[in-house]
């Protein structure tokens, strides 16, 4: 944990009867769920793969997912991910959400699983690779691109700037949609 706002805890193996109050500077391992407190935010760094994860309030995400590659699983709230080149291994960097595994490389992006269950990915810099557990074909989101999809939602693009979201306005609002669709409160 790289820096650590207000309340953040880890359940160490997913044991949330185990739950440890986290502090930077604090490590955690595979298989740990990390949540943040209404007010709490973090950022988990994983310099072997050259990555750095912002998760926002009121979050859920499982630490490296038992998919080969995975090293998150958003399952609630709202994450801003930071990947830089990557000149090690081919070992694939990959982060998990309902209904999709995103494979990336040297590439900036937001992800939120919103209150209805969809998920929005945002990407700021670079391409994301979708691959949807629904069977669907893979999707390159680009830069400057969103998608919405979901375990019971196929993925669909628009361009960021017609739904009115930027990396800034990410930190502060997410999306800025309710329940998968353009016009959140500051949109």
């Amino acid at each position: 944990f790289d820096e650590v706002k207000s309340k953040v805890v880890r359940s160490p193996g997913g044991d949330e009867s185990r739950d440890v109050r986290v502090a930077a500077g604090d490590a955690a391992d595979a298989g740990d769920v990390v949540r943040t407190g209404f007010f709490g935010r973090t950022v988990l760094a994983v310099p072997e793969r050259a990555v750095r994860f912002e998760i926002f309030s009121s979050a859920r995400v499982r630490l490296a997912g038992g998919e080969p590659g995975v090293l998150l699983v958003l399952e609630k709230g709202r994450l801003k991910a930071a990947f830089d080149a990557f000149t090690g291994a081919s070992e694939a960097r990959r982060v998990a959400a309902p209904g999709a595994i995103l494979a990336v490389r040297g590439t900036r992006y937001g992800l939120e699983v919103t209150s209805g269950g969809e998920v929005v990915l945002a990407v700021f810099e670079g391409t994301v690779a979708l691959f949807s557990e629904g069977g669907a074909p893979s999707l390159r989101v680009e830069r400057d691109e969103y998608c919405v999809f979901g375990p019971k939602t196929p993925p669909r693009k628009e361009q960021m700037g017609r739904a009115g979201m930027s990396e800034k306005s990410w930190g502060s609002r997410g999306s800025g949609m309710a329940d998968g669709r353009p016009g959140g409160p500051d949109a």
